[in-house]
């Protein structure tokens, strides 16, 4: 018996090895051996959707597979979110998304479908800006303070338009109006476009708009720039000051990121994260980010990037609670 075992125990030893899974670093081995699909809670060709496809274009040509853009619009990011963290956790569905989704929907509805720290995993961080702060072109102000002192003295007679209630242009301005004092009638639209063109057009005062869409106005005089949210000043627009250097600190930036399910192998995020991030080194990826007025373009790890989210859901529910927003 002895021998028998000695003889025979090397290779039940290996047979019981091979029923067992791959430990992690081999199940990131040969990944991806299939495409994979990037969930996006956006409808085709706005930012997040833009954003995404120069995302899955790079990670796709790193890692030798399709990555294809799936759209989930609706329920503001609700929809697509849950799908991604609904997908099974083997790394051929992730969720591409923007930081309300993740960051402010958990403080404005009453329940939510998944919970953004339990139900996804951070795998990397893309870019990081903001949004402008835009005025009438014949609001007779030219600097963020004096639009403070402008709308200080009149009480509840400006308005400000944003693309919906809990929107980032809508919570953006919030903290703008808590932090100085001041008093606005918010009139929310359906999109972001309704609101920038009934802004030229002189219906409401000001806005917190996407600078993509909007630099090219600015600059052709149709609007003011105030100040930027972001954490730079914009190239394009480089006598705009951010916010906090016009004296209205801002720093719950606008920024997207690549969400894996819960439970997917942590060698197979990594390998993402790494790939992402070389990506983001690219010249012509970096180009084009830049184009779409990206000032800040981050290598994060994904700790330093679940970091943020925690960050971001503490700041976001104390400004949701303060001015007691609450959706259905």
């Amino acid at each position: 018996m002895h021998r028998w075992l000695t003889r025979w125990a090397p290779l039940a030893i290996a047979a019981c090895g091979a029923l067992l899974p791959p430990a992690p670093a081999a199940a990131a081995e040969g990944y991806p051996d299939k495409p994979v699909t990037l969930v996006v809670p956006t409808a085709p060709a706005g930012g997040t959707d833009t954003i995404a496809r120069v995302m899955a274009d790079a990670l796709g040509r790193r890692l030798g597979q399709s990555f294809v853009v799936d759209n989930r619009p609706g329920a503001n990011g609700i929809l697509g979110v849950e799908a991604g963290a609904r997908a099974a956790p083997d790394g051929y569905r992730l969720l591409f998304t923007y930081a309300a989704s993740v960051a402010v929907n958990p403080s404005l509805y009453r329940k939510l479908p998944f919970d953004p720290q339990k139900d996804l995993v951070p795998i990397a961080q893309v870019g990081r800006g903001g949004n402008l702060l835009l005025v009438r072109k014949d609001l007779p102000v030219r600097t963020l303070q004096e639009f403070v002192d402008y709308a200080k003295a009149r009480p509840d007679k400006l308005s400000y338009c944003s693309w919906g209630a809990g929107s980032g242009g809508h919570l953006a301005m919030e903290s703008l109006k808590k932090q100085a004092g001041i008093v606005m009638v918010h009139v929310p639209y359906k999109g972001s476009s309704p609101c920038v063109n009934d802004l030229m057009g002189g219906q409401v005062d000001a806005a917190f708009a996407d600078t993509s869409s909007t630099v090219e106005i600015v600059r052709a005089g149709r609007l003011k720039a105030l100040a930027n949210s972001g954490p730079s000043r914009l190239p394009m627009l480089p006598d705009v000051p951010t916010m906090t250097e016009a004296g209205f600190p801002f720093r719950n930036y606008a920024w997207y990121g690549l969400f894996a399910p819960a439970k997917t192998p942590p060698a197979v995020v990594a390998k993402l994260n790494a790939a992402v991030n070389a990506a983001l080194q690219e010249p012509a990826v970096v180009q084009r980010l830049r184009e779409l007025n990206f000032t800040d373009l981050p290598q994060t790890t994904p700790e330093q990037f679940a970091a943020t989210i925690a960050q971001d859901l503490r700041d976001w529910a104390a400004l949701v609670k303060s001015i007691g927003l609450q959706l259905e």
